[in-house]
């Protein structure tokens, strides 16, 4: 008799069915097998599930196809992997389907099964047996604090919150945890995250160096679809023990995992901005716990959500507040913009300092966050200015290949010659990106010489220059060989980055933040002024002279304060109490709504009908929805968005008034309605 089994998949089309299909097999398979299934005139990549009974009733009016074939040499996916799957799809508002076939490498889902065979015959999948491997610890000299937190970390079950100085030694913590782990376990795997790709490569290497490229694999959207299915399939079938990505690797097939990181925990970038918006960080933390797997978050300035879990004790607390060896944190100082000339850019003392590094062979790094050349090219006759005409946005200028770039739709286009609107040849631009900040700071150290006599050497690092494949390692490789005296740059340059010749860091418009209408800008702001300060003085025998710089027109905000005293702690009781006043998160709970259409009127109906219509869903008395508004960004690529917030003081009572309004979302039509999502926990208002 033929089984009926619960494929699961993700294709647009089903986007509003949150369970599995329903198709038949001439014989039975385990759940979490991958399967080829019909759907409609397309063959696509399925997953066996779990049969929900309580939707069985509503497959046996429906037609059931036969799957086409199963993956057999691929061992099925886990249970524990498939319940994390269920728990981001129901917690995140997404179909299981959509989630978990997202979370399979590219080239696995366009794979059909001989090709498949083929491919792993090449190489067997079969798990390997492990030797306990080298003691790799050896030689090495732990602080004080160091050997505290491994302790820590052995003696409790966690999580566990790593708040350590810039400088401290957090991942010769890492290594050592993971090192504990696979030598008293042959089989276990560790899975460690960092924020960014541009942070891999160096993780990559002090990895290898330590435990050997075999045991070490990469997983990150920078990688070409075959290196991710080779990675996932080494580590899926255990041959890999250690697993190095970004936010995506959460999702990662490990069948023996026994210990997650979190590196720079606090990070923005391990929200997921498009379709399922889930935070890597929330599920590494979820995950630990569903397989028995100790979890490490660790920061310089923790997210402020982990930080106050630190302090109700969900989370154990390591502190490392020294860094290592004689290095001390650099000294913050402060130039009053208010007292300098006007349309000033370096201040005086900032030029003298730099040029004091170059007499010395130290390096400096100043950054601002804002690539390009100009944000904005105007026209000194009239009102044109470069915006889009897809977005609510301005072009921005890039210099270097003299093109208008709308960094929200792409839309590039060449400078114009004259003014597009009255003919004017005099069109200058407004602002300043870091393609402007490197030249205007080559003009002002024209007449400077390095150390060795030479002309100063100034690079930018930002995302123009990083775009091609081996950019970003060549532009590391040169700062680290010291080939570089002025490192110019986004945020890209602040995180991480273990730069041994750097003695002074220089933030030349830090303002923007201060006075947001983002209740997380102040902690934004802070987080990324103490992680691009600790870029400094990491050579311990130059760390007494190290410094930042702040080019602020506020000079006396408290932000500022407890930045120079490098005092984190107060930092975040003085948000927390703000937060906890105006009942903000992490004291109450939030999701957006956001809705896409061809109109900013059909958008807001949309929202503003399914408001109404929640009055009838369970819970939404313990819920406010708030009015629809237009997005920051209102059009994009000539789609008009807007939002709704929907705020609770308890998460329990937001999820299950979001479980059950999910279908009200999905009945309520508009004219002109393109799409919708729903953002829990969204980390912009």
């Amino acid at each position: 008799m033929p089984h009926r089994l619960a494929v699961l998949v993700a294709t647009p089309a089903h986007s509003s069915i949150r369970g599995p299909l329903s198709y038949r097999s001439e014989l039975p398979l385990a759940p979490g097998t991958l399967v080829r299934v019909p759907l409609g005139r397309r063959e696509v990549l399925g997953l066996v599930w779990e049969r929900d009974p309580a939707q069985d009733a509503d497959r046996l009016e429906m037609e059931e196809k036969p799957i086409l074939g199963a993956l057999e040499d691929i061992p099925p996916l886990t249970l524990t992997w498939r319940q994390l799957v269920t728990f981001a799809a129901n917690y995140y508002q997404r179909s299981v389907g959509e989630v978990a076939l997202a979370a399979l490498p590219p080239q696995l889902r366009g794979l059909s099964a001989l090709q498949l065979a083929r491919r792993l015959r090449r190489k067997p999948a079969a798990a390997p047996q492990h030797d306990a491997p080298p003691d790799v610890t050896k030689g090495v000299a732990l602080t004080p604090e160091q050997a505290l937190a491994l302790d820590g970390i052995a003696a409790h079950p966690g999580p566990f919150l790593v708040y350590g100085a810039t400088g401290s030694g957090k991942t010769e913590v890492y290594l050592q945890a993971v090192q504990a782990l696979l030598a008293g376990n042959p089989q276990a795997q560790a899975l460690v995250m960092v924020p960014e790709i541009n942070l891999t490569p160096q993780l990559e290497s002090r990895f290898i160096a330590r435990f050997g490229a075999d045991a070490v694999v990469s997983l990150h959207s920078g990688m070409t679809n075959p290196q991710r299915l080779k990675s996932w399939l080494a580590a899926h079938t255990g041959a890999a023990r250690i697993v190095l990505g970004t936010r995506m690797a959460v999702f990662a097939s490990l069948p023996a995992l026994g210990l997650i990181v979190v590196d720079e925990e606090h990070d923005p970038s391990y929200k997921q901005q498009e379709g399922a918006r889930y935070s890597a960080r929330d599920l590494a933390v979820y995950r630990g716990k569903l397989e028995g797997a100790k979890v490490l978050l660790g920061s310089a300035t923790p997210s402020l959500e982990s930080w106050q879990a630190s302090e109700k004790g969900r989370y154990q607390r390591l502190a490392m507040p020294s860094r290592i060896g004689s290095g001390q944190l650099p000294a913050v100082k402060l130039v009053d913009m208010n007292l300098q000339p006007p349309k000033t850019v370096f201040s005086v003392q900032l030029l003298e300092t730099i040029r004091q590094r170059l007499s010395r062979g130290e390096q400096s790094l100043v950054f601002l966050n804002r690539r390009g050349y100009a944000p904005v090219l105007a026209c000194n006759a009239c009102d044109w200015k470069s915006e889009c005409p897809h977005c609510s946005a301005y072009r921005v200028f890039h210099k270097i290949d003299r093109t208008l770039r709308c960094h929200h739709c792409g839309f590039t286009e060449r400078v114009p010659r004259a003014c597009p609107a009255c003919g004017n040849v005099d069109i200058a631009p407004l602002g300043r990106g870091t393609e402007r900040l490197e030249e205007h700071l080559a003009e002002l150290l024209a007449d400077t010489r390095n150390a060795q006599g030479e002309p100063v050497r100034i690079a930018r690092m930002d995302a123009d220059t990083t775009r091609l494949k081996g950019a970003l390692e060549s532009q590391l490789a040169q700062v680290h060989a010291g080939a570089v005296d002025v490192l110019v740059g986004t945020q890209m340059i602040t995180k991480g980055h273990d730069f041994r010749r750097i003695t002074l860091v220089a933030a030349v418009n830090a303002d923007a933040a201060l006075f947001s209408s983002d209740f997380r800008a102040p902690e934004r702001l802070f987080g990324l002024l103490m992680q691009a300060a600790g870029r400094a003085g990491r050579d311990a025998a130059q760390a007494g002279a190290s410094e930042m710089w702040v080019q602020t027109w506020h000079p006396a905000h408290p932000l500022f304060g407890a930045l120079r005293r490098h005092d984190y702690p107060a930092f975040a009781a003085q948000q927390l109490k703000e937060r906890e006043e105006a009942g903000m998160p992490p004291f109450s709970f939030q999701a957006l709504v956001r809705a896409e259409a061809r109109t900013q009127e059909a958008a807001q109906a949309f929202l503003n009908a399914a408001s109404a219509a929640a009055q009838d869903v369970p819970a939404h008395e313990h819920v406010t929805l708030y009015p629809a508004v237009p997005m920051s960004v209102q059009r994009v690529a000539n789609v008009e968005r807007a939002q709704m917030l929907v705020e609770s003081t308890s998460r329990a009572a937001l999820q299950h008034f979001l479980t059950h309004w999910h279908d009200v979302l999905h009945a309520t039509k508009e004219k002109g309605l393109i799409r919708w999502a729903v953002d829990v926990d969204p980390l912009a208002v």
